[in-house]
């Protein structure tokens, strides 16, 4: 997993006055964490923004705060609502002595047989996967070959995932993670019969009409 190193700095303007760090290409951010006691930083903006957003939630992120390094996960980004621009950032600070709960991404790769030749319909059930493990055995996501997809109804679930030995799958292995299903077939809607007798009566009524 490629390691992530972000310098940050102690901030001490809080509340409304953040604005005008945002400003000056300074975003705020905060870490925080299990016998950790919370210290509000600060970030470059510019290279929190080229960085950040390629970081997954179970991918560990270094702090290095004025020289003191922090091994964190992001646990949330406040964005603009309209710029999409980041605008906050939570790093939970965790230890390296310490499993952890974290969440995986899910990544499908590869072609299935059952799409290409039988014409069938990809649906994906999870996106990530729940797991336990130390911090260092985290991974950034989980890679999940379609080319085990055959035949319709063929599937792919939780308990078909290899991973680490160190890394313990909480998520309930029967859960699926894709699945091939038949095509639908196209609805044909039938032709409605139109009968003889209304057709005369409404001749009849425009030609009264027009009389």
């Amino acid at each position: 997993m490629e390691e992530v190193v972000l310098k940050a700095k102690h901030r001490s303007v809080i509340g409304k006055q953040v604005r005008a760090l945002r400003r000056a290409g300074i975003l705020p951010a905060v870490l925080y964490g299990r016998k950790f006691e919370s210290i509000p930083v600060t970030l470059d903006m510019r290279e929190a923004n080229r960085v950040l957003p390629r970081v997954t939630s179970s991918q560990l992120v270094t702090i290095d705060l004025d020289g003191e390094k922090h091994r964190t996960l992001v646990r949330e980004k406040q964005r603009h609502p309209v710029l999409g621009s980041l605008i906050h950032v939570d790093f939970n600070v965790v230890s390296m002595t310490e499993k952890l709960h974290a969440n995986i991404s899910i990544h499908l790769f590869g072609e299935s047989s059952a799409v290409k030749d039988l014409n069938a319909i990809l649906v994906a059930g999870l996106e990530e996967i729940e797991v336990e493990c130390l911090p260092q055995y985290l991974i950034d996501r989980i890679e999940v070959d379609l080319s085990a997809l055959e035949n319709i109804g063929a599937s792919i679930h939780v308990r078909d995932i290899k991973l680490s030995e160190h890394i313990e799958i909480l998520t309930d292995p029967d859960e699926i993670i894709v699945v091939a299903t038949a095509p639908q077939a196209e609805e044909v809607e039938p032709e409605l019969e139109v009968a003889a007798e209304p057709e005369v009566l409404e001749r009849g009524k425009k030609e009264e009409e027009e009389f």
